[in-house]
């Protein structure tokens, strides 16, 4: 019977669709997982089971599941015994500290006796203990950012993408924690045909990845530019050269990365380049 890797993503919520994306775009056929529990790959040897994002990390450990997707802020409340093996770039937010946006906040020093109100209680005292405050942490689940308004807490300590929660109840971002994002994990205590497998999902998800964060470059250059041209292209090796049908152009392909396009773009232009043509790409072996 064939080895299979079993894969623990979350069933619902922030991490769902980006985890199943990831999964697709590494050519893995995922059936849709509401409301099951387990379903199976039909063209990869992988099991993917549906769970709560907090019960990732245990399952983990306890190798129910081999492998698992989960974001960085759960991973390190629930302290389990598992090895990070890959950052996946999406789910990104951070968990930080908000007070009333009234107060008057000088420092983290302003949260010494404070009462504070958060879901994750152990990063909150660990980041309080590395700063030197002690503070009364109140861990309560869902609606943290209610508790200043109603008394519970002086300050919250929650997970932030753009802010906006934390304004509609009065509150500013003061202090940040952690900053957090997707990640996969693995058990230790994988065997060596658990590992193979593990290294072909790892080695698709890196061909995505950095697929996404390049582009494909195809411009005309004038030949008596081309060597200034070639030599703003940052691409894998060497730009590919090619001659166009009108004497004294070639064509000149190369990869771009994301935060290098649009400065290199412009300097292509300055430099004499035409005709520049962009092209995502769908995936890139390097």
């Amino acid at each position: 019977m064939q080895q299979k890797l079993k894969i623990a993503i979350q069933k619902s919520g922030r991490l769902y669709e980006d985890s199943v994306k990831l999964l697709k775009d590494c050519g893995i056929d995922v059936k849709n997982g509401i409301n099951k529990l387990k379903t199976e790959a039909e063209n990869f040897p992988l099991e993917i089971y549906f769970l709560r994002d907090d019960d990732i990390p245990q399952y983990v450990e306890d190798a129910v599941a081999d492998i698992g997707i989960v974001g960085e802020n759960v991973l390190y409340e629930k302290k389990k015994a598992v090895t990070v093996v890959e950052e996946l770039g999406f789910g990104k937010c951070r968990l930080s500290i908000a007070v009333k946006r009234n107060e008057d906040y000088p420092g983290v020093e302003f949260l010494q006796g404070k009462r504070i109100a958060t879901t994750y209680p152990v990063l909150v005292e660990r980041f309080l203990q590395e700063k030197g405050i002690r503070s009364d942490i109140h861990e309560i689940s869902g609606s943290v950012e209610i508790a200043p308004g109603i008394g519970l807490a002086d300050a919250i300590v929650d997970l932030v993408s753009s802010g906006s929660t934390l304004f509609m109840n009065g509150l500013k971002e003061v202090e940040t924690v952690l900053k957090s994002q997707a990640v996969l994990i693995r058990n230790n205590q994988l065997n060596d045909e658990q590992l193979k497998l593990l290294d072909r999902l790892i080695f698709r998800i890196r061909a995505v990845k950095k697929a996404k964060n390049t582009k494909y470059v195809l411009l005309n250059a004038p030949n008596d530019k081309l060597k200034e041209i070639i030599s703003l292209l940052p691409g894998m090796k060497s730009p590919t050269v090619l001659p166009l049908a009108e004497p004294g152009w070639s064509s000149v392909h190369s990869v771009l990365s994301e935060n290098q396009f649009w400065d290199i773009i412009e300097q292509l232009k300055e430099a004499g380049a035409q005709g520049i043509l962009v092209v995502p790409i769908e995936k890139m072996i390097v």
